[in-house]
């Protein structure tokens, strides 16, 4: 097992999302406006006036990863959340854990009602890869929990947001995890269910023992194509590109995130679209913020991505912020900036 220290804040930000959500209902509408301000209770903008052209962004396809609302999720419950998301314009959400603090209780059947009474579609959800405790809810240690659980929400997508890290950084390491995550895939298959990786900066490395080969490129070779997915968080992946665009020697290995996706667009069902301003100070690369404040360019990926023969509906696209000063206020700007995208005539 790799030791990384806790000031890492990409490790930070994976051992957080371990942690997970919850879920209850309980707390009002009217309360959950009362927290957000004015501003929540606005729903979806239009595009601006004399725009003109096909929406960039598919329809049906917004979704949004609740990792990003979880202070709201924890302290009202997943009703009155639910309620703005469905004002803001979104068609479907993904879990980052099913349990829900201090809002209380919830079960799994009726978490799934809530989200089809607000026009939600749970399609997909972030499990742990591995843990040393044996009755952890992971993958590795209850898969068949893990599956059930999924199985009960209607989830077409089961995933993890851990890297495969689990035996190390070699290639002969990857190729371990590799087989782990077939065997995974093939366990959700079996349900009529999609398993997936998603995916941070570190993915992009390049192996301890071959420093000619990509991490990312071993996941992608030594993963069964029918039965191991990806969801490409672009901003950590550009992240990547940052990072490690050159080896280790300092000798240039540039490479393009959105090629990926072009390259085998059927391995990538699921996205994250998360934001960032430019800063090459800063060790990513990038400074996150709302969807359409940064510099990522969401008109030339998500065009690129549908624009593929056949594409169109082929992808769902999830916004993220993993500490958003105003969760709600990020949601809903995030979706209203996204469907005011319009392909250039």
């Amino acid at each position: 097992m790799i030791r990384i220290s806790h000031d890492d804040p990409e490790l930070t930000h994976r051992l957080t999302r371990r942690g997970m959500l919850g879920v209850a209902a309980g707390a009002t509408a009217a309360a959950l406006l009362g927290t957000a301000g004015p501003a929540s209770a606005a729903t979806t903008a239009p595009a601006p006036a004399g725009r003109r052209g096909r929406p960039v962004l598919p329809p049906g396809r917004l979704g949004i990863q609740l990792y990003s609302l979880r202070d709201k999720v924890g302290t009202l419950g997943f009703a009155p959340v639910f309620a703005e998301l469905e004002k803001y314009g979104y068609d479907e959400i993904e879990f980052a854990g099913y349990t829900q603090g201090s809002a209380g209780p919830i079960t799994l059947p009726r978490l799934r009602r809530l989200a089809r009474e607000h026009g939600l579609t749970p399609i997909g959800s972030h499990v742990g890869y591995y843990s040393d405790d044996p009755n952890a809810y992971t993958f590795a240690q209850n898969l068949e929990k893990v599956l059930d659980d999924a199985q009960a929400l209607g989830l077409k997508h089961i995933g993890t947001a851990s890297g495969p890290f689990r035996y190390g950084s070699t290639v002969d390491a990857w190729k371990r995890a590799a087989e782990e995550f077939n065997t995974y895939g093939a366990a959700a298959r079996a349900r009529g269910m999609k398993f997936y990786q998603h995916n941070h900066s570190d993915e992009f490395a390049f192996a301890a023992d071959n420093p000619k080969v990509r991490l990312y490129d071993v996941l992608l070779a030594e993963t069964d194509p029918d039965l191991v997915y990806l969801e490409m968080d672009i901003y950590w992946a550009y992240a990547g590109q940052f990072r490690f665009s050159k080896r280790p020697d300092g000798t240039p290995a540039p490479f393009d995130p959105l090629d990926y996706v072009l390259a085998r667009p059927h391995r990538y069902p699921l996205f994250h679209v998360k934001d960032g301003v430019s800063d090459p100070t800063n060790e990513f690369g990038y400074r996150m913020t709302d969807v359409g404040d940064g510099d990522i360019d969401y008109q030339r990926f998500i065009s690129a991505v549908t624009h593929l023969r056949g594409q169109r509906q082929a992808h769902h696209w999830q916004t993220e912020h993993d500490s958003p000063p105003d969760s709600l206020s990020f949601a809903r700007r995030s979706s209203a900036y996204l469907h005011s995208l319009r392909e250039k005539c």
